[in-house]
């Protein structure tokens, strides 16, 4: 008997064999797991761990009663700690029913392609955090002015504009006498925002640092930043821990909803990965978490209220509310975030429904409200985010895209890493692909690599070219004419698609591309046209100047194959730009100049929410958008390729 097994992160599943063990499951897959004994059974680093219940998204009802017993050797080699947390060895476990394997990042033998970088932008360098040097005179008999006033004092009579005067956090007076004896008068204070004192040195010190962190559904990316010369020491990524318990924001706000404690445990994990981030960043640089002052975070609404640790059923019930929408300024303590422990998290404003923060970001960073061109700004991830418009008016949509774009819900589909074939064209005569497989690190390319499965903008591009070729049909149909090898019917009976044979992947299966793999991207495509249309009559337009493309997935798909699916109305591919992670270099820019984060208010107040799904004409988008390209709207600047498509009645033969 077989049972269903999902590996996360890499959200990578298959079914196996009652008894084979987790090890050898993971290594049909591809999914990497490190185990240096190779299997023996001694290293004890091939640590795992077990999700229990129904998780949203994976259709896996998760029980550690479906893998056999633990045995002596996990015993000896985990701690009592981790075994009381679901942990197992890979290679000890046997599968014995349906369940969901997390691994660890520490386990991970391969790290997933996480975008980092964007286009820079220009900026002023106008932090909240602040530092100001003073040579204070001591007390005497006849000056008995208290420690706190002295130091007031001296700031309003060295900085003429700190003339309001400034407070200061709690826990710095407590320090504050043996801090100022111990610097003979002579300290450097810290202030934030001009208003509040979060830190007192004895001596001179200019390091300030601060950190900015987008906070994706998927994917979290960090960058820690010198406040005093506004330079980027330091970039770092992970996977968001929480995708062990689903794979979009709903799955998310349902486990918080379903289970007791469900919060504060998915709380806790993006609260570590923060702060693993932070530090493993800091530690580089050899820079104390004391002296990072700030963070500034964005992220979607749900998001939002998890990381926040806010209950978030409300934002997944219409009419999508969130607890807050205005910016929010919290003690790195109350959250529990490693900086200096009275530094400020600072988080931008939630624009409506599940458009949030993050959004916010990409708008500040792209600044569509000061040009006059009609542009589409898209943000594609689990949630895709659009905006719409100029500096007149500008509409912004949530599109229930999914996680099919970033390779979930795909056969054979997995997350950008190492393995994951990321472009893909088909020989119009032949019907056979040619690959590229992201190798050992993104930048490099190796020949003849075995592939693992494939990831979002591999999936783009198949969509692309089967369509391209007639190996399917406008309506996402595969042509049945065709008489080739690589056109197949699956298990399951429908056709599919052979896009590399057994023998040429690294997990020993035929990597298919199925009518549901078809499908998912039909829907997907589907929901970010129809948002664009109804922004698009919103706005009175019917064309538009210029595309955006935000994010790790906008960076890396080909933009003819993109024009060619359909997934965003017309317009000249010289048009369409990708920027890179948008949402944390709006991050960067609010941490680093504090006029940004008035300008993100005004953003949030500025551009006009649209509830899409509510629009009486959405499902009619959404149909006439299900068809390659689009079943109405005409694509004249794809029209030579369109044009070249074979005729479906005709029946061809491909070697």
């Amino acid at each position: 008997m077989k049972y269903n097994v999902v590996f996360q992160p890499s959200g990578c599943r298959g079914a196996f064999d009652e008894g084979k063990n987790l090890l050898e499951a993971s290594r049909e897959l591809g999914v990497d797991i490190t185990a240096p004994c190779g299997g023996a059974e001694t290293c004890g680093k091939c640590k795992v761990k077990i999700e229990e219940g129904l998780l949203e998204g994976t259709g896996i009802d998760s029980k550690m009663a479906s893998l056999s017993p633990i045995t002596q050797k996990e015993i000896s080699m985990l701690k009592p700690e981790e075994i009381n947390d679901g942990c197992r060895l890979a290679c000890c476990t046997s599968i014995m029913g349906d369940v969901a394997v997390f691994i660890p990042e520490q386990s991970r033998s391969a790290r997933q392609v996480i975008l980092e970088t964007g286009k820079e932008r220009a900026f002023t360098l106008n932090p909240a955090v602040r530092k100001y040097y003073l040579e204070m005179e001591k007390p005497t008999l006849e000056d008995c002015r208290d420690d706190l006033q002295r130091m007031n004092d001296a700031l309003k009579s060295g900085f003429p504009e700190l003339v309001k005067g400034v407070s200061i956090d709690y826990p710095v007076l407590k320090t504050l006498p043996g801090t100022l004896r111990k610097g003979g008068w002579k300290i450097t204070v810290t202030l934030w925002n001009n208003t509040e004192i979060i830190a007192v040195e004895p001596g001179r010190t200019s390091e300030a640092y601060g950190a900015a962190l987008d906070i994706g559904t998927t994917t979290i990316a960090a960058y820690l930043c010198d406040l005093a010369t506004g330079e980027v020491l330091k970039r770092d990524s992970t996977v968001n821990s929480q995708v062990r318990y689903g794979d979009d924001v709903i799955s998310r706000i349902t486990y918080c909803m379903m289970n007791e404690g469900g919060l504060e445990k998915l709380h806790q994990l993006v609260l570590h990965d923060i702060n693993s981030l932070i530090l493993r960043m800091a530690d580089s640089m050899g820079i104390d978490k004391s002296n990072i002052y700030e963070a500034v975070l964005v992220f979607n609404t749900a998001m939002h209220h998890i990381a926040l640790n806010i209950d978030p059923q409300y934002v997944g019930r219409a009419p999508f509310t969130s607890a807050v929408s205005k910016p929010v300024d919290l003690k790195a303590r109350e959250i529990g975030i490693s900086i200096c422990e009275s530094g400020n998290i600072h988080c931008l404003p939630v624009e409506a429904g599940f458009v949030g923060a993050d959004n916010v970001s990409v708008l500040i960073s792209e600044e569509p409200y000061k040009q006059d061109k009609m542009i589409l700004v898209v943000d594609i991830g689990t949630n895709g985010e659009i905006d719409l418009g100029n500096r007149h008016e500008i509409f912004s949509a949530s599109c229930a895209t999914g996680p099919a774009l970033e390779g979930a819900q795909i056969k054979f589909g997995m997350r950008a890493a190492p393995g994951a074939i990321e472009r893909i064209t088909i020989d119009p005569y032949t019907l056979k692909p040619e690959i590229k497989v992201i190798g050992e690190n993104h930048e490099s390319t190796i020949s003849n690599p075995a592939a693992k499965g494939i990831c979002g903008s591999g999936i783009i591009d198949a969509a692309a070219e089967l369509f391209k070729t007639g190996i399917i049909l406008p309506d996402g149909r595969f042509n049945s004419k065709l008489d080739s090898p690589r056109v197949r019917r699956g298990s399951d009976g429908k056709y599919e698609y052979v896009l590399v044979w057994a023998d040429e992947t690294s997990i020993n299966q035929d990597i298919t591309i199925t009518q549901k793999d078809i499908r998912a991207v039909q829907l997907a495509k589907a929901a970010l046209y129809a948002g664009a249309k109804i922004l698009m009559k919103k706005r009175g337009i019917d064309k538009i100047d210029g595309v955006v493309l935000a994010g790790a997935f906008g960076s890396y798909i080909n933009k003819e194959s993109a024009l060619l699916i359909g997934m965003f109305p017309d317009c000249d591919p010289e048009n369409v730009t990708a920027v890179g992670n948008a949402a944390g270099e709006g991050a960067k820019l609010a941490l680093m100049d504090i006029d940004k984060r008035r300008e993100a208010e005004e953003a949030a107040r500025f551009v006009q929410f649209v509830e899409t799904a509510a629009e009486p004409d959405f499902q009619e988008h959404f149909y006439s958008a299900m068809s390659f390209p689009h079943s109405k709207d005409k694509f004249l600047h794809i029209q030579k390729i369109l044009d070249s498509i074979p005729v479906s009645e005709t029946k061809i033969t491909r070697s």
